[in-house]
């Protein structure tokens, strides 16, 4: 047997990768046999360990505002604003939203909002949205950061999860630090909330060791759910120079992180690739209102996919859903 095959034998038992064990997957040249026995091996694992389940998340964008911490390939950071318009949604509206995805047959309901949007209305509208959903549905918040004692509240009025990352490149891409995001994992984990996390946003320029760091963090926090997400390039941020990652570099990711991070419920690739789907991918996300990934602030009607249209393709993959 092959290096690579030794490596891929290993994961499939579960056995945890090291970081040059990693490094050496991400290493494979794309499209080669060894490409192939890798996302056939990431789909392998998917498909046996998660019942072949597929799953739709959906995430909605309640605020379109300037935002301070200022990512350079966000369309809403506040130094390079793009997106043609401003607004916060109405209460009212975001529950109608709900109510009609609740309806439209979703797993996990996200809330996102810019990382200056008001705790306190967080917590409102996460009351709110609480009693509209099946007991068992996870409702998610993906805010800013924040600490111990908010994590709390966010569980109390009925907050399930967080989705909160370590972006790659903190402090060089983004007005704040890894020490930050990292004080809000750990509070996020502290308080028992389930953590989503996602190796984000990957481009061109990126190491594959920045990549593989990411990849353990999410071992070690032992996540429910694993992602990882390509940087789309948005005409007038900072990065969109640096243009973006192809989908069959995207789904070698994906591959990889689904054999290293060992998530136990369920991957995805982001925006969405067809083809991570027969690499280890088995959930995907329709969106509303403001994307950072878009410069149009309803995204349902530009670059976001439906529920529908996610249900498609899930069940094109041969996943039940």
């Amino acid at each position: 047997m092959s290096e690579i095959d030794l490596l891929l034998a290993k994961a499939l038992r579960k056995d945890l990768l090291d970081e040059n064990e990693a490094l050496k997957l991400l290493q494979i040249k794309n499209c080669s046999e060894d490409y192939y026995k890798l996302i056939s091996a990431a789909n392998e694992l998917t498909r046996q360990e998660f019942n072949n389940k597929g799953y739709i998340f959906t995430q909605l964008g309640i605020n379109a505002e300037p935002c301070s911490v200022n990512c350079k390939f966000c369309s809403m950071g506040k130094d390079h604003y793009v997106m043609e318009s401003k607004w916060r949604k109405d209460l009212t509206i975001i529950l109608k939203d709900i109510e009609a995805l609740v309806k439209a047959g979703i797993d996990d309901l996200f809330i996102m909002t810019t990382a200056d949007f008001p705790i306190e209305q967080v917590l409102l509208i996460g009351k709110h949205a609480k009693k509209l959903l099946p007991p068992a549905m996870p409702l998610v918040v993906n805010i800013g950061d924040f600490d111990y004692k908010t994590a709390l509240q966010l569980k109390k009025v009925g907050f399930t999860g967080a989705y909160h990352i370590n972006r790659l490149r903190e402090g060089i891409d983004t007005d704040t630090t890894s020490e930050m995001r990292i004080k809000t994992l750990d509070a996020i984990k502290k308080a028992g909330l389930d953590l989503y996390y996602c190796v984000e946003p990957i481009g061109p320029e990126h190491s594959y060791e920045e990549l593989v760091t990411e990849m353990i963090r999410a071992r070690n926090y032992q996540v429910q759910v694993m992602a990882v997400m390509r940087r789309i390039p948005v005409k007038g941020v900072p990065l969109y120079h640096k243009g973006q990652i192809t989908a069959v570099e995207l789904t070698k990711i994906a591959a990889v992180a689904r054999l290293v991070s060992q998530p136990t419920r369920a991957m995805n690739a982001h925006e969405t690739v067809e083809m991570s789907l027969i690499a280890g991918v088995n959930q995907l996300y329709a969106e509303l209102g403001a994307n950072p990934r878009d410069d149009y602030s309803k995204t349902e009607n530009n670059r976001g996919f439906s529920v529908a249209k996610v249900r498609k393709l899930l069940q094109d993959a041969q996943y039940e859903v």
